[in-house]
């Protein structure tokens, strides 16, 4: 008889933990996060959360940067959009055979357009399986 233990991790899913920070750490708009990839397949990636203080969201493997449209709805039905570009650089992360692929992020960058989001900053740049903390602080538009 013989026995054979595969270690994947459980959690093989690293993601860019969000947080909001300053004058608004929940925000009270409703938030849509579309992104826009290469290949024309966008995808949503945050539908329609409301009251939300933190999120993550995944990052493509195969592109050095990722482009999110933030879509801020309010109380009036007034949606405005604003566009952040992630750059980043992947790491491929070899752990079994055995196991999916994985890629580790390092996030060089960050640019967006300022409807409502007034600054972002890099708090912790490595994204991996940590999700103590989070990789980017969103400070929000006085208003909003």
């Amino acid at each position: 008889m013989a026995c054979s233990s595969i270690d994947c991790p459980l959690n093989t899913v690293e993601g860019c933990k969000y947080g909001f920070a300053g004058d608004v750490t929940v925000l009270s708009d409703t938030l849509t996060i579309n992104a826009l990839r290469t290949d024309g397949n966008d995808m949503t990636l945050l539908n329609r959360k409301v009251n939300v203080s933190n999120f993550v969201l995944p990052l493509s493997n195969n592109q050095p940067s990722d482009i999110l449209l933030f879509s801020f709805t309010d109380a009036l039905n007034v949606t405005l959009t604003d566009t952040v570009r992630v750059f980043k650089t992947d790491m491929a992360r070899f752990e079994s055979v055995d196991c999916s692929p994985v890629f580790f992020h390092q996030i060089n960058d960050v640019e967006w357009t300022r409807n409502v989001i007034d600054n972002i900053i890099i708090s912790k740049s490595t994204v991996n399986y940590d999700t103590i903390g989070c990789n980017l602080h969103i400070y929000i538009k006085p208003g909003h």
